[in-house]
C-alpha cells in the first residue's frame, strides 16, 4: 500500500511537469503566426506588379476583374478577363502587362513575351512597365 501511495505522489508532479512542457512557452503559437504572416506575404508577392488601368479607359473594368482573380491565383480566369479588356481596348498597356504576368504564371512564356513587348511599346514612359524586372527578363534586356 505504501509503494502505491509513493508511486501516486511521484506520478502527479510528473504529469503536471509533462503537461507544462507540452504547452511550451507559446512558441507553437508564434510559429503559427509566422506561417500566417508568410502566407500573407506570399499573397502580396503574387499580386505585386499587376497594374490598374485608368477608370476612364475602355477595358478598365475587365482589367480590374482580372487583377482580383490574379490575386486569388486563378490564372485561367484572370487570363480571360485580361483578354476581354484587350478586346475592348487593344491599346490598354496595363492589360497587356497583366496578361503577360498571367501567361508567365501559366508557363506560356512565348505569349507572355509578346504581351510584355506590347505593353512596353504602348507605354514606354510608364516606369512600372519600363522598369519591371520580369519584363526585362522576358525581353532579354
Amino acid at each position: 500500500m505504501k509503494s502505491l501511495f509513493f508511486s501516486f505522489i511521484l506520478l502527479v508532479p510528473t504529469i503536471f511537469l509533462l503537461n507544462g512542457c507540452s504547452q511550451g512557452t507559446g512558441e507553437k503559437e508564434n510559429t503559427s503566426k509566422v506561417k500566417e504572416k508568410s502566407l500573407a506575404e506570399i499573397g502580396v508577392l503574387a499580386t505585386a506588379g499587376t497594374l490598374m488601368a485608368p477608370e476612364t479607359e475602355a477595358g478598365s473594368a475587365e482589367n480590374s476583374e482580372g487583377i482580383g482573380h490574379f490575386k486569388e491565383g486563378h490564372w485561367e480566369v484572370s487570363e480571360k478577363h485580361f483578354r476581354k479588356a484587350l478586346e475592348a481596348n487593344p491599346q490598354l498597356a496595363e492589360a497587356h502587362y497583366n496578361l503577360a504576368l498571367t501567361l508567365d504564371k501559366l508557363g506560356n512564356h512565348g505569349d507572355a513575351t509578346t504581351h510584355f513587348r506590347s505593353a512596353l511599346d504602348l507605354a514606354p514612359e510608364n516606369p512600372k512597365i519600363r522598369d519591371s524586372q520580369i519584363l526585362k527578363d522576358h525581353l532579354g534586356m
